[in-house]
């Protein structure tokens, strides 16, 4: 072997191994990034959950202030009882069958 054919197979030793290592700065990355997303993911789940709890507690406040209304709205406020007695009932039907 002659010494520019030395000097080429070195230099691409030199471009492989700088290949290896971006390649294993790219998989590192990925991994942290899905570990990441992991996270993100579970932290939706919990966010999602305490939306879904104060929507609960809102529809029950805002229940409890009909029911606390005044007689003006007394009436408003039975035709709500009445319509969400309806929705249970229909629920309890579909579990039933």
């Amino acid at each position: 072997m002659n010494s520019s054919q030395v000097q080429l197979i070195e230099e691409l030793k030199s471009r492989l191994e700088r290949l290896l290592s971006i390649l294993e700065r790219e998989r590192e990355e990925k991994l942290a990034l899905r570990n990441s997303n992991l996270e993100l993911q579970k932290k939706s789940k919990v966010y999602q959950a305490r939306i879904s709890e104060l929507e609960l507690k809102y529809a029950n406040l805002k229940i409890a202030k009909t029911l606390l209304a005044d007689s003006e709205d007394s009436h408003n406020a039975k035709i709500r009882v009445n319509r969400i007695v309806r929705e249970i009932d229909k629920c309890i039907a579909l579990l039933n069958r």
